[in-house]
């Protein structure tokens, strides 16, 4: 008797012990376009461990709304690969996994990339870790710098030798320019590679809690300034007043002599544009210093999962060497600084400028990001178009001045 009831025990602890352990699936969203480096790493963590990652391409200007329908409903996926700027909206409205204790305990958590941890941040609670890093630096064609007479391995340290720079290479002919950059109403391109202008000089367009609208700065001025002589002295192709980011990359064309992109282009143009014999630096400030613009995804965790320990295992498993090197090897800049060195060995040097980039990078904090920045018909858009290519540049500060702070203010 007692020995059947020892073996009946032993069964139904072994079926519980069974259950407890069994494989789960994590339902995760993505934005498309998201790249090959994530795709890897999730291909790379399925092989490898019993849980498993099913990945959900959602189209990248569906994804935000998507997500937030899809809490409402109660259908929303486990983890969410979010672009950090969003990330303090759905923090702030009670949508996230608070992950302050789990990630302040992680032994590399000082580590991950500053800008992405601030603004995973809502009220001193961790809500968002890094996923994916993007910086924004500075690229030049060497090939068209010597044509120029320019010395090709010299990296320019200043807006004036930029500038001086350009006009050299203007000089090469009809279809060569000296310098481009989206400018037709491109928000998110204009914060991406304009606004480390000031922030490398210590101004910013927005406060430190993102409450008050601090545009017009001397810094900002100049760096107006700057971009529209470029543009008088036809140092830049008119297109770029018309530009809305479809052709950001427009330096792999090989007739742009010097362009501020991202990191990410430096894969782009080694596979895809072998030809182009370029440098990259960082990009300077317009009274000196150097700055970039960190974007990119957070990882966030949907309040209310039920398998927030398996999406936690998946999240430490990309923070490994492992995953880290996978996500390299396919253009991701690493999100731990501790480790990046070992993890781009064997990589392209150039990728090495992305890291310390990260280290200068900042990122606007605010709930409104959307209809202050990126917005096509928002006042940041509005104000860079106007101010670089229209004839009231103080009109320009003013206006866009005065409507952020509108929106800031009734967003609060």
């Amino acid at each position: 008797m007692i020995k059947r009831l020892l073996a009946a025990t032993s069964i139904i602890t072994l079926c519980l012990a069974s259950g407890a352990s069994a494989a789960e699936k994590i339902e995760m969203w993505v934005r498309s376009g998201i790249g090959e480096s994530f795709k890897k790493v999730v291909e790379a963590y399925n092989a490898s461990h019993e849980n498993q990652v099913a990945m959900t391409e959602v189209p990248f200007s569906e994804l935000v709304q998507k997500y937030a329908t899809a809490i409402a409903g109660g259908q929303a996926p486990d983890a969410l690969s979010l672009d950090l700027i969003y990330t303090p909206a759905f923090a702030a409205a009670g949508q996230l996994e608070d992950l302050t204790d789990w990630a302040k305990a992680l032994p590399y958590f000082n580590s991950l990339s500053p800008s992405h941890v601030k603004l995973g941040t809502y009220q001193d609670r961790i809500y968002g870790l890094p996923l994916s890093v993007e910086t924004s630096i500075f690229a030049w064609n060497k090939d068209l710098y010597k044509r120029a007479g320019l010395d090709p391995e010299k990296a320019p340290t200043s807006w004036e030798e930029i500038e001086a720079n350009a006009e050299k290479i203007r000089a090469l002919g009809d279809d060569i320019y000296g310098f481009y950059f989206s400018g037709g109403g491109c928000g998110g391109c204009m914060i991406f590679t304009f606004t480390p202008l000031v922030w490398g000089s210590g101004a910013d367009i927005l406060s430190a809690d993102g409450k008050t609208a601090t545009l017009d700065t001397p810094e900002m001025r100049k760096a107006v300034d700057i971009y529209r002589s470029m543009v008088k002295k036809d140092l830049v192709p008119a297109s770029s007043a018309s530009d809305n980011g479809v052709n950001f990359l427009t330096f792999t064309n090989g007739k742009i002599g010097q362009q501020s992109i991202g990191a990410f282009a430096i894969g782009t143009l080694v596979t895809e544009n072998p030809d182009i014999n370029f440098g990259v630096t960082l990009i300077p400030g317009v009274n000196g210093g150097t700055s970039s613009f960190a974007g990119g995804d957070n990882f966030v965790i949907t309040k209310g999962t039920k398998k927030i320990d398996a999406v936690k295992e998946f999240l430490e498993y990309t923070y490994s060497m492992d995953g880290q090197k996978v996500m390299a090897k396919y253009g991701s800049l690493p999100t731990r600084g501790d480790i990046a060195d070992k993890v781009l060995e064997g990589l392209d040097p150039r990728m090495q400028v992305g890291i310390k980039a990260i280290e200068v990078a900042k990122t606007p904090y605010t709930l409104q990001f959307n209809d202050l920045i990126n917005s096509a018909n928002g006042p940041w858009a509005t104000f860079t178009n106007a101010a670089i290519y229209g004839d009231d540049v103080d009109g320009a500060f003013s206006n866009a001045q005065s409507e952020m702070q509108s929106i800031i203010d009734t967003g609060q």
